[in-house]
């Protein structure tokens, strides 16, 4: 639009005078930057009272909405079978989501069954060989007590020899022949006491040998209840209720302990975390009701409770601004948002949506009209 003075022609409406023209351009422009001061002016105004929020008693900061995340990994070293839930599938606590190959595993079972077999056999012959040398020993016993009792007679027939022959009754022979008699039953029980400590000493290795056979039918059952274990963790389950978030891990990979085979997100167990000053710290214990203000629904109000508060501060990260100017030191909270309402609405959940908490610290004081729950989803 071109502005003429009153000598210079103007091009408009023919028959119009040029004063009259030249007025109505300059009204025009009046009222179009009024409107523009107007519109600015009211921008500011909002935005300012954005930052203000409800005034004093109140503490806010910027955060982003977090989920809990759940990585289902492999404990063993294995090939992946099959994933049976793909990106964006809600899943189930306890429900199966992949596989991974134990042919190993049950092979490393049998082998370990066949060992305890082997063992309890063990045992069994052991047991067995113990009965045996008990019953070695009981004939030993008996056997030297049989020496004892022949070897008192024989020393009593000794001693009535020795009297005959000293009287003359009895020659030397017979006195002879009884002493040696005497001698030999003698050594006979000190055999039959040496078989005695022979088949106690059988039977003391055949107990060894049964206790040593138990054992090893301990470790073989310890052995395949490992390996159960191990087949059970070939089945990864989901932990907990969600809902796939990553797919990392296709079927026929090989991975290693620990592999990442899915990531999973609890959108029921959701909360921001942010900043608030360190003067403002000291007011908020765990419980403090929080009201979050979504920048994607800033028309709604999510109700949300303090449940972690940091015992120290720390240096105000980069990416926090505050209202006013950025504070050297700041305190961590987090506000967990009501699991019941995340229920309620878990389709419409997002995580990583940024947002502002508002702290009430005067709990006399009420909650402003902008920040009432009755426009909360």
């Amino acid at each position: 639009m071109e502005l003429r003075t009153p000598e210079s022609p103007v091009r408009g409406t023919p028959g119009s005078p040029p004063a009259t023209r030249n007025k109505r351009l300059v009204k025009r422009l009046v009222a179009i930057v009024a409107v523009l001061v107007l519109a600015i002016g009211g921008a500011q105004a909002w935005k300012l009272s954005r930052q203000q929020g409800p005034g004093p008693g109140f503490v806010s900061g910027n955060g982003r909405i977090e989920a809990v995340e759940v990585d289902i990994a492999t404990r063993l070293p294995g090939r992946v079978v099959d994933v049976l839930v793909d990106e964006g599938d809600p899943v189930k606590a306890g429900q199966l989501l992949a596989r991974m190959d134990a042919g190993s595993l049950h092979a490393q079972k049998s082998e370990s069954l066949a060992r305890e077999q082997q063992a309890r056999d063990a045992v069994a012959g052991a047991q067995a060989q113990l009965a045996m040398r008990r019953s070695d020993l009981a004939a030993a016993a008996a056997l030297v007590a049989q020496r004892e009792s022949e070897l008192d007679a024989a020393r009593r027939r000794l001693a009535r020899s020795t009297v005959l022959a000293q009287a003359g009754a009895a020659s030397q022979q017979e006195l002879d022949d009884d002493r040696a008699r005497a001698d030999a039953v003698r050594a006979t029980l000190m055999a039959a006491r040496a078989q005695v400590d022979a088949a106690g000493a059988a039977v003391a290795a055949a107990r060894a040998q049964v206790v040593q056979g138990r054992s090893a039918i301990e470790a073989a059952v310890a052995t395949t209840a490992r390996i159960d274990a191990d087949l059970r963790d070939e089945d990864l389950l989901a932990p907990r209720a969600g809902r796939v978030q990553y797919r990392v891990a296709q079927a026929g990979e090989v991975l290693g302990a620990g592999g990442k085979v899915l990531n999973l997100i609890d959108l029921t167990d959701v909360y921001m975390t942010f900043f608030i000053p360190e003067e403002a710290a000291g007011r908020v214990a765990l419980g403090t009701e929080v009201r979050l203000v979504l920048d994607a629904a800033p028309d709604f109000v999510v109700p949300a409770t303090v449940s972690y508060v940091a015992s120290s501060a720390q240096f105000t990260p980069k990416s926090v601004e505050t209202a006013s100017e950025r504070q050297k030191l700041m305190f961590r909270v987090k506000a967990q948002v009501d699991r019941r309402l995340l229920e309620r609405h878990a389709d419409q959940v997002k995580a990583g949506v940024p947002g502002v908490a508002w702290i009430r610290l005067d709990p006399k004081r009420p909650w402003p009209a902008a920040l009432a729950l009755r426009g909360s989803p």
